[in-house]
């Protein structure tokens, strides 16, 4: 099992983290969930703040925080699921966004994934919906 102490987490902006970030995404979204390529990439990439975790000197998760505080994008290489990895690339960008003054984040999460979100404090809110045709939830985290 992976120990928090031994991911690292860079903080940085799509000039500075974008291939590393964009592999990961590539590995997970296009190539494992079969998403079309058109639907990855988009126009908030650059306005962003993405956070890519690393074990050792391999990049094994990434995610993003927009300038509105929705968290997205979020992906972990497969063979690292499960160990922590994830939790603590959601937890640094609450950190960042609550540092600039963020008191609610949303995201839309697969899914299957829902008590992930949830057990990080976010709550499930609308009706389901497709999205890249998989199915999702929009979630809240309210800070007091």
């Amino acid at each position: 099992m992976t120990e928090a102490a031994d991911i690292l987490l860079q903080i940085g902006d799509w000039d500075e983290l974008g291939a590393i970030a964009g592999d990961i995404r590539r590995a997970v979204f296009i190539v494992e969930q079969n998403i079309p390529e058109r639907l990855e990439w988009d126009e908030f990439d650059p306005v962003a703040i993405h956070c890519v975790a690393f074990l050792g000197d391999k990049p094994v998760g990434t995610g993003r925080l927009l300038p509105d505080a929705h968290i997205g994008r979020m992906a972990v290489l497969r063979e690292h699921r499960g160990s922590g990895v994830g939790a603590a690339i959601l937890r640094r960008l609450l950190e960042v966004g609550r540092a600039r003054g963020d008191r609610r984040f949303e995201l839309n999460a697969q899914r299957y994934v829902k008590a992930f979100y949830e057990r990080e404090g976010f709550k499930a809110y609308g009706l389901p919906f497709k999205e890249a045709g998989i199915d999702h939830v929009t979630m809240r985290l309210e800070l007091d």
